[in-house]
């Protein structure tokens, strides 16, 4: 298990995990709710949604399987739902409808679908096809560790960055998920068709 650990694996998972879950874009939200009266809790709010990541990403392969659908075509598919993810940051327009309802807390919406989101799911489960498990998990890890500092200490860093620097990141941030899903839909492909041509 530890001589498949690969910084380089991690790092880009971290990048792909940060880039959808966009911790900093969630940010005006989050002190929205604040200011609303909802109390969030950075734990609990962390926790859950590394549970439902864990429980999507090993329970993934048993719903593919029951819907007779490969790993290499559930990339593909993730990996069309990153790149219109990544446009939607790019060009600042909303293309996936989002009817979430703010009335929750900590579980709903902060951990569910503003964290483990359906895109960030999809892309959890989609890394698969690119790297080592303990280092998508890793990866994923190190992303819950940030957004639970950036949650406990929402208000210094709100004050601290300002809309200016968020809007930049979101846009930085947008063309390395761009780039990303451009890579797994290339290694998904690659997996279709090596599979195509086996049969």
């Amino acid at each position: 298990m530890f001589a498949q650990i690969n910084i380089v694996e991690i790092f880009s998972t971290f990048l792909v995990m940060f880039a959808i879950i966009d911790i900093t874009g969630s940010i005006p939200i989050f002190v929205s709710m604040r200011e609303q009266g909802k109390a969030i809790n950075p734990l609990q709010a962390t926790g859950v949604a590394l549970l439902l990541f864990v429980a999507f990403y090993f329970l993934g392969d048993a719903l593919l399987h029951l819907f007779s659908i490969d790993m290499a075509s559930f990339a593909v598919a993730g990996a069309l739902v990153l790149f219109i993810l990544a446009l939607e940051m790019v060009l600042g327009r909303e293309i996936i409808k989002d009817n979430t309802n703010l009335s929750g807390a900590s579980i709903v919406p902060v951990a569910f679908p503003l964290i483990a989101g359906p895109g960030a799911i999809t892309a959890l489960i989609s890394l698969r096809v690119e790297y080592a498990t303990v280092n998508i998990l890793i990866g994923l890890f190190l992303n819950l560790v940030l957004d639970y500092f950036v949650i406990r200490f929402l208000d210094k860093i709100a004050n601290r960055l300002g809309g200016e620097i968020i809007y930049v990141l979101r846009k930085f941030f947008g063309v390395i998920l761009l780039a990303m899903s451009v890579k797994l839909f290339a290694g998904g492909i690659e997996g279709v068709l090596s599979t195509l041509g086996q049969q």
